[in-house]
């Protein structure tokens, strides 16, 4: 009877095991990228919990150790704990190394690199590239982002799909698929309070 219980226990374990490795692989993060995110969300609630105005349902992630080829913004639900949607996003060309797999960051103005930190998403407006919404920089890595007109909008050129290799590169600004961007908009847009954004490394 103990052999058959140590047994079913194992057997548990492997099927367990095996569910959370699925989980992973469906939203596509490796052990390291689940690490990285886990911290941002820890962070993202601290703040949220010391500041009632930010949305408590719904945060945005940005992985920028992921390569731009494939889907490193996530949505997250912060009520449920997990991925509900994710999307390509480019970063600034000026965050380009000339190294593979290795970027730079500046909070400078006119550096056309992306910034790392937290951000909370303000109004939409139309601009050069079509609707947009205003990102203010909450980190001093990133305190310069209005003033640098980085802002969350769309290009035709971002793929809507994963692909083999990199992007196309924007000023500054965390740039998506217009069809990815329609279905974040909608998520901005019907919220109450502000959504945050970490964007890391």
């Amino acid at each position: 009877m103990k052999k058959l219980l140590i047994l079913f226990l194992f057997i548990l374990a492997l099927f367990v095991g095996y569910l959370l490795l699925s989980d992973s692989k469906e939203i596509g993060l490796l052990s390291s990228d689940d690490k990285r995110i886990e911290f941002q969300i820890a962070d993202i609630k601290k703040l949220i919990n010391k500041n009632p105005q930010y949305n408590n349902k719904i945060a945005f992630f940005v992985d920028m150790k992921i390569p731009s080829g494939k889907n490193r913004f996530f949505v997250y639900d912060l009520k449920e704990n997990k991925i509900i949607d994710k999307g390509l996003v480019a970063h600034g060309s000026g965050s380009e190394t000339g190294i593979k797999g290795k970027l730079r960051f500046s909070n400078v103005p006119n550096s056309l690199s992306t910034s790392l930190g937290k951000y909370y998403i303000g109004k939409h407006y139309y601009g050069k590239f079509g609707r947009a919404y205003k990102l203010y920089g909450l980190d001093i890595t990133n305190s310069n982002a209005f003033k640098r007109d980085i802002v969350f909008h769309y290009y035709y050129d971002v793929p809507y799909k994963e692909k083999d290799g990199y992007i196309c590169n924007s000023f500054g600004c965390p740039m998506v698929n217009k069809k990815y961007f329609d279905r974040i908009s909608r998520l901005i847009d019907s919220s109450e309070s502000n959504i945050l954004m970490s964007i890391y490394y």
